[in-house]
């Protein structure tokens, strides 16, 4: 479970990240969480990995209250959670079976759980075919499938995937969003930002919008893979419930990321799941 209460982030150069915020995802939940650039959703992501803490309220993810979680029990935690970078963050000199593995070797995983769990996640994901391929041999829906097994690999209570369909074909964003919502039917929790309106409107379920720091928007909404929906009808929607403007509803595209050198991988891959500095901290 995931759980916000009354939270606010305030960073030091004075910024009012969030405000007050209130939320709460059961286990078993499929939420997607929408909103403009700035608008929050980053600085949620991170209060929910442990990459920084609340200035006030209170944070709980899968039974930790995050807020009394000591640096030394950051890596049991981290455990319980798989992170999906929007930049796929897939190590060059790994084939897909090492890139995936590699999250259970530095959790110090059985050699026999590994080779039982890697092959079992790289099936579900339909890469049995690619398993000794490097990542500069795979598409980008390839990439984010292997970032998804990676993800996936150590058995998560939840999955946090962070624009999961940003660096790949249109086409394939479906498949990949079918795919998080077949392993969320296996009762793993989901929780995907997405700024892609088509998404949102084909799939429908629960929408969280955050605008200025807020939750301006949080209910289900039906889903329609044969109707196409006005462009901005989401958004209207999202305007009409939190009494602010449709252009202020409107969500942005981000910039694209800055691409990272394989050592720079390494320690962020690390540290996504250990929650250790790249010294080696905690």
């Amino acid at each position: 479970m995931v759980e916000l209460q009354n939270v606010s982030v305030t960073y030091s150069s004075g910024v009012d990240a969030l405000n007050n915020v209130s939320l709460k995802i059961n286990d078993g939940d499929f939420a997607f969480v929408v909103g403009s650039s700035g608008a929050g959703k980053s600085t949620m992501i991170k209060l929910l990995l442990k990459e920084i803490d609340a200035t006030s309220g209170v944070v709980t993810v899968n039974g930790y209250n995050l807020n009394k979680l000591k640096k030394r029990k950051i890596p049991e935690f981290r455990r319980t959670l798989g992170f999906v970078f929007q930049d796929f963050r897939l190590i060059p000199s790994m084939t897909v079976y090492e890139n995936i593995a590699f999250v259970l070797r530095v959790i110090d995983a059985p050699l026999k759980y590994i080779r039982k769990r890697v092959p079992y996640v790289i099936s579900l994901v339909g890469l049995h075919a690619k398993t000794n391929s490097y990542p500069d041999e795979l598409s980008g829906g390839e990439k984010q499938r292997v970032a998804i097994a990676r993800a996936l690999v150590n058995d998560p209570q939840l999955i946090i995937a962070d624009e999961p369909t940003g660096n790949i074909d249109p086409e394939l964003s479906y498949e990949i969003v079918e795919l998080l919502k077949g392993i969320n039917d296996q009762g793993t929790t989901i929780l995907m930002v997405t700024h892609e309106h088509d998404l949102v409107r084909h799939f429908g379920g629960r929408i969280i919008n955050i605008t200025g720091g807020e939750i301006v928007f949080d209910e289900v909404i039906s889903g329609t893979s044969e109707e196409a929906l006005p462009e901005e009808e989401l958004a209207q929607a999202m305007a009409q419930a939190s009494g602010i403007s449709t252009d202020t509803a409107r969500i942005a595209i981000p910039a694209s990321p800055v691409t990272s050198t394989e050592d720079a991988l390494i320690d962020e891959v690390i540290a996504a799941i250990t929650g250790a500095d790249q010294d080696g901290g905690v």
